[in-house]
């Protein structure tokens, strides 16, 4: 894992900036500061792993703001002891599988686009993260032979819940969604496996994935 590390300096600044912007939770900020959002772009944009900016990746997608991976985290709630297992819809180049490898017990990401699926598992293979699996797929349709998970992360804005992910949640489990608003807003929706609900702000929108079946929350 010693090529995860990010320059020191760069990273105390990160944890600084996010401390800043009500980031407290020390698993999330230690994760953060472990990961270097550098490895997991194109070359030419690495030293940008560290700046308060969005990053494009691969097939037109792109990392988001610090800030929005934080809060995205934060949400998931996830325990001290690295117990859970994870679920990740859009895991992209893998930098948001790698930091969640920090902090829970597996994490299972799938990812439409069947290059990025394959870049990120070779990346994180590359790195000797050995607690992630990622699959290419419909991830809205979630991975229901490697269910039921603790946590389920969509990294990306829908429209509505979709009920075949609600359905792989463990008793206590938790899915963190962008959900997008009437008015074109996004909010950041917390639903339990009983389906209960908690809505926070977004700091900034989240790029949609593609449509599910669905489940109104």
């Amino acid at each position: 894992m010693a090529d995860l590390v990010p320059d020191p300096f760069r990273a105390a600044r990160l944890v600084l900036s996010l401390r800043r912007q009500g980031i407290t939770d020390d698993a999330v900020l230690t994760a953060l500061e472990t990961v270097d959002r550098g490895v997991f772009v194109s070359p030419g944009l690495a030293s940008m792993g560290g700046e308060d900016c969005s990053l494009p990746i691969a097939c037109g997608q792109s990392i988001p703001r610090p800030v929005v991976t934080a809060r995205l985290l934060r949400a998931l709630a996830l325990s001290l002891g690295k117990e859970e297992r994870v679920l990740l819809v859009g895991s992209g180049s893998g930098y948001t599988a790698a930091l969640l490898a920090q902090i829970s017990r597996h994490v299972y990401g799938i990812e439409r686009y069947a290059a990025l699926a394959e870049l990120s598992r070779a990346r994180l293979t590359e790195l000797k993260v050995d607690n992630v699996t990622i699959r290419h797929g419909d991830g809205l349709s979630g991975l229901s032979e490697h269910g039921p998970f603790d946590r389920i992360l969509l990294t990306g804005s829908v429209k509505t819940i979709p009920a075949a992910l609600v359905d792989q949640l463990t008793r206590g489990g938790l899915l963190i969604a962008a959900l997008v608003q009437s008015d074109g807003s996004q909010i950041l929706r917390t639903v339990t496996a009983d389906k209960s609900i908690k809505d926070e702000p977004m700091p900034e929108p989240l790029a949609p994935l593609t449509k599910g079946a669905a489940l109104t929350l």
